[in-house]
């Protein structure tokens, strides 16, 4: 097996989130689940409720392109497998996330639908409620991944998102193939209980065929995943399982299980939660560069949870200070 050019390529959803203040009120006046994330399900339909937002900022995001972005800036060795249409979004996602470092050349797919987009309410404690339509992201082939490319990554990266549509999760089924046949590592993040409740059989295929090497999770995705009481229920039952379980406990901090190893860190200290959104995709980012640079679980974790803290200190789900420099500071 030869070294890998690439620390990490990841396979996920392309999307441009558009962020916006709102208050409790609005967010339950319109339906909305706080600290949810729901999906829009027509271009009208989103149009209707970006109309309501108030002034907003976009900022190119996306799962796995935030893990992504988040390594790159750390100084990793990263590329992203997605899909955008042709159109203004699209190119704002390409530009954005190749600026930031990262090796991105899926094609572009002509036509409707446009561009994923993600409206962001950003409540006044820092809270996302996140309404995502996910337009050409969700029709990515598995004639456009790069199979090379692949192969030639230590880690591909699995966003749990993107395998409800039935197109990109035959992408991913593919991908995972090519990097098991390369001698790979392959990672996973569970995104959300919406996505574990419609896919968990497909999930427990994977984990028990030996497909997934590493789990990212948070506390209520670990216990829907596994259908247990409580995380260490659910540690118990993937344990053996997976070689890594890497579970973000929010102001509890993080901890990690590999064999009887079990690692906690605290929450790395902010002055204020500005917003959520990304916390978990810049978490990974830091894990996963420590692992793939040769650092040990704790200080692994100890990243993840300073790349996580300075991500919740600012709107936006891609780093504003410099994470070399953050990195170095630990």
């Amino acid at each position: 097996m030869t070294n890998p050019t690439y620390d990490v390529v990841a396979i996920g959803n392309a999307i441009v989130d558009i962020l916006s203040p709102a208050e409790d009120d609005f967010i339950a006046e319109n339906g909305m689940t706080k600290g949810a994330m729901q999906l829009v399900f027509s271009t009208e339909e989103a149009d209707a409720l970006y109309a309501k937002m108030g002034p907003g900022r976009e900022i190119s995001g996306g799962s796995a392109a935030n893990t992504l972005a988040g390594m790159a800036a750390l100084g990793g060795r990263t590329a992203f497998i997605g899909q955008v249409a042709d159109d203004q979004l699209g190119e704002v996602f390409s530009h954005d996330i190749r600026a930031a470092g990262v090796k991105f050349d899926t094609p572009v797919r002509p036509g409707q639908p446009t561009t994923a987009r993600c409206m962001i309410f950003v409540s006044p404690d820092g809270q996302r409620t996140m309404n995502t339509f996910l337009g050409a992201s969700h029709y990515l082939p598995a004639e456009a991944l790069d199979k090379a490319l692949i192969a030639d990554a230590a880690y591909l990266y699995i966003e749990g998102y993107l395998w409800d549509p039935e197109e990109p999760r035959a992408a991913m089924r593919a991908a995972i193939d090519v990097a098991r046949e390369a001698g790979r590592k392959i990672a996973f993040t569970a995104s959300a209980e919406f996505v574990i409740d419609r896919h968990r059989a497909d999930f427990h295929a994977l984990i028990d065929g030996g497909m997934i090497d590493v789990i990212f999770a948070n506390e209520t995705e670990i216990v829907a995943l596994t259908e247990t009481a409580d995380v260490e229920a659910a540690i118990a039952f993937l344990k053996g399982k997976v070689e890594t379980l890497v579970v973000t406990l929010a102001e509890k901090g993080a901890l990690a299980q590999r064999g009887d190893e079990r690692v906690t860190v605290p929450a790395h200290p902010v002055d204020k939660v500005v917003d959520t959104t990304g916390a978990g995709d810049l978490f990974a980012a830091g894990f996963l560069y420590g692992q793939t640079n040769g650092h040990d679980l704790k200080a692994s974790l100890t990243l993840g949870a300073a790349c996580a803290a300075e991500i919740i200190s600012h709107f936006g789900a891609r780093p504003q200070v410099d994470l070399k420099a953050l990195a170095a500071s630990l």
